[in-house]
């Protein structure tokens, strides 16, 4: 395999060409090759915020409009876009603040500074919700998912149809010979499946996948149509 160049990509690939102008066609420039892993995000809140569901916190960004602060890391990246998705299709107005990191985001909210986080659901923010040093209100993924026991979606949670979540991918240049991208498809597979990786992979707050070629390509597309349109009107700029 020496020799071949490849990428590993999330979520924002495919996204961020709803949103702005990209120097890449995310299905033309690529040949897909697995979905590794796939995480949602979790909806937390600081304890003052006085909201314990996700309607009551709908309800509560509807009567302030621009009053409430989230805390995401740098643009494109899934806590970024799965609060711009909640915020277009809750039809509420809430003001990001930007940090680094999403370590630097929790660290944020914890003091109060922002009100609202989406963070991936890792054992050590799951253990701050666990201590009440913070709130969670509901998952993003479109079931109830393992890595946050216990919480409702957002969808069921009073914002019908809303999923998100972050996909990490391995991608190979286009025209990459068939035989290159399935032996690559197999290896991979059969690492990210070994009890040992997955084990690792759920501690820090990911399920292991491990797609083929072409489910990753049609996730592709279908994400790209479901979210086209409501994508299209979200501003990214770094503010």
């Amino acid at each position: 395999m020496t020799g071949y160049t490849l990428l590993a990509a999330g979520t924002a690939l495919w996204l961020l060409p709803l949103m702005q102008k990209v120097p890449y066609d995310p299905v033309k420039d690529f040949s897909p090759i697995s979905v590794v892993t796939s995480a949602p995000n979790v909806l937390v809140v600081h304890p003052g915020v006085p909201a314990n569901s996700v309607k009551e916190l709908v309800a509560l960004a509807k009567a302030k409009p621009g009053m409430l602060n989230y805390g995401s890391s740098v643009v494109g990246t899934s806590s970024h876009l799965a609060t711009e998705l909640f915020k277009a299709m809750a039809g509420v107005d809430i003001v990001r603040v930007g940090y680094k990191g999403g370590g630097p985001a929790r660290t944020a909210l914890l003091a109060g500074e922002v009100q609202m986080v989406f963070a991936g659901a890792e054992a050590t923010l799951m253990s701050l919700v666990k201590s009440g040093k913070l709130r969670a209100l509901a998952v993003t993924s479109p079931q109830p998912s393992v890595l946050a026991p216990g919480l409702p979606t957002v969808a069921a949670s009073g914002v019908p149809g809303y999923e998100s979540g972050s996909l990490d991918c391995i991608f190979a240049p286009a025209k990459t010979p068939p035989s290159i991208i399935l032996r690559l498809n197999q290896e991979i597979v059969r690492v990210i499946n070994q009890s040992e990786v997955k084990q690792k992979l759920f501690n820090a707050g990911v399920e292991t996948v491990g797609s083929s070629p072409e489910e990753l390509a049609a996730k592709i597309k279908s994400e790209m149509a479901r979210l086209g349109n409501i994508l299209k009107d979200i501003s990214i700029s770094d503010k």
